[in-house]
């Protein structure tokens, strides 16, 4: 069988991908999509849940982040980033994603929740005095915000969809009010400063790319060069692939269970290919080839 997203426009093909995949993730492993941290060395043993609890936790942390009252959050998920930094910080959030059944479900969880809905506009974000959030469907690379809107733009794990790397922090920069934060946190593969990478990592960047809807990845120099192109401020980066690499055992063991194995069957060749595919990343940690990048800049 071949990979039929391949054929269609990237964005569709990451619609279809994460509208086919997103109720099975949360019936496995919840409302965040994303790594765990597993202590800066990886050697921590914690429940899975808690992990990707503590990556956020642990990311603010590591940007300094103590407050915010506007905030975006660039490929939402099914909001679990969202209503935690919602919750945290008594913020208005807005979440953006390119999935309708995404943005359903984080409204639905936001109203199981009991954060209020806004009704704002979207080149608006809602005034802030206690926590809010909307969540709507948009193109990261296009964003309905006027410029000068959010005071921290959060985006955990989602630059690795974006076909234009440079053109996507442009515009985390655009809608960043002056002195506000952006907290970026990326695939990456392995700085090619010293060695360009060879014809064997490029073909199993490429595998990656088809299971997961991926234009390509690049190194985390590359995105602070950008960052600094664009004239943001106070730049830092980190590399923190040690920390969460254990992750993709606890998916590969998940995927495993009855309960997976059926939600596999229903939810389509693509997440079934996904599934299968999942050794491509704990591959690529284990060579060093792919990286979790974090960069954080002031506007």
């Amino acid at each position: 069988m071949t990979n039929t997203s391949l054929h269609l426009p990237l964005n569709q093909s990451i619609q279809q991908f994460y509208d086919a995949s997103s109720t099975l993730w949360e019936q496995i492993w919840g409302e965040h999509m994303h790594h765990g941290y597993y202590g800066a060395d990886g050697q921590e043993k914690k429940e899975r849940r808690q992990a990707q609890i503590d990556l956020i936790e642990e990311l603010l942390h590591w940007g300094n982040i103590q407050q915010a009252t506007q905030i975006l959050d660039v490929g939402c998920g099914i909001g679990g980033s969202s209503l935690y930094l919602a919750e945290k910080f008594q913020a208005a959030v807005t979440g953006i994603t390119l999935s309708p059944v995404q943005a359903n479900r984080a409204i639905e969880c936001a109203q199981k929740l009991g954060i209020p809905l806004s009704s704002s506009q979207f080149s608006t974000p809602p005034p802030s005095s206690t926590s809010t959030a909307q969540f709507l469907v948009a193109d990261a690379l296009d964003m309905p915000f006027a410029d000068d809107s959010f005071d921290l733009v959060w985006s955990l794990e989602s630059g690795e969809h974006m076909p234009d790397k440079a053109k996507f922090l442009q515009e985390c920069y655009r809608v960043l009010k002056p002195d506000g934060t952006l907290l970026f946190v990326t695939w990456c593969h392995r700085p090619i400063d010293r060695q360009p990478l060879t014809n064997q990592e490029q073909r199993h960047l490429q595998d990656i790319y088809q299971v997961y809807c991926l234009p390509y990845v690049i190194s985390l120099p590359e995105y602070e060069a950008i960052a600094q192109f664009l004239n943001f401020k106070n730049t830092r980066t980190a590399d923190w692939s040690t920390a969460v690499a254990p992750f993709w055992d606890s998916v590969i063991d998940s995927a495993l269970t009855p309960e997976a194995i059926w939600g596999l069957l229903r939810s389509g060749w693509t997440t079934i290919q996904a599934a299968l595919s999942l050794n491509l990343m704990k591959q690529g940690y284990e060579t060093g080839l792919v990286r979790f990048g974090l960069l954080t800049a002031t506007k």
